[in-house]
């Protein structure tokens, strides 16, 4: 499965992009900044992606901002969600389990678009 592309479609942005493929990342299962910026062919856009990620809130359709976290397992966005807790809340609902901000058995759960799309 990859992120559908139509070739008659005018051209997508860097961020429309990052929020396509989170919204394919499953629920309980977590990716990394650097690994949707490895996928979308920015090897080092790990901070573009994000940015995007800031910008999750303004996409026309839900993101799932909160699967997104650093390339340690840590919350490292969870300052802006809704309160400091918010982002944590939301990996606890689908089953992620989260202590001291770090998801446990981050290597488990971890989603590699680069592996599971192409």
């Amino acid at each position: 499965m990859s992120i559908p592309r139509n070739p008659t479609e005018k051209q997508r942005n860097f961020f429309q992009e990052v929020h396509e493929v989170v919204r394919l990342v499953p629920a309980g299962r977590v990716t990394t900044y650097g690994a949707i910026a490895h996928y979308l062919g920015a090897r080092h856009g790990a901070r573009m992606v994000g940015w995007a990620m800031m910008a999750a809130h303004t996409a026309p359709e839900y993101v799932p901002a909160h699967r997104v976290i650093n390339r340690n397992g840590l919350l490292t966005g969870r300052q802006h969600f809704a309160s400091p807790t918010a982002m944590q809340e939301a990996l606890e609902a689908e089953g992620t389990t989260v202590q001291k901000d770090q998801v446990v058995d981050f290597k488990r759960l971890f989603w590699d678009p680069s592996a599971e799309l192409e």
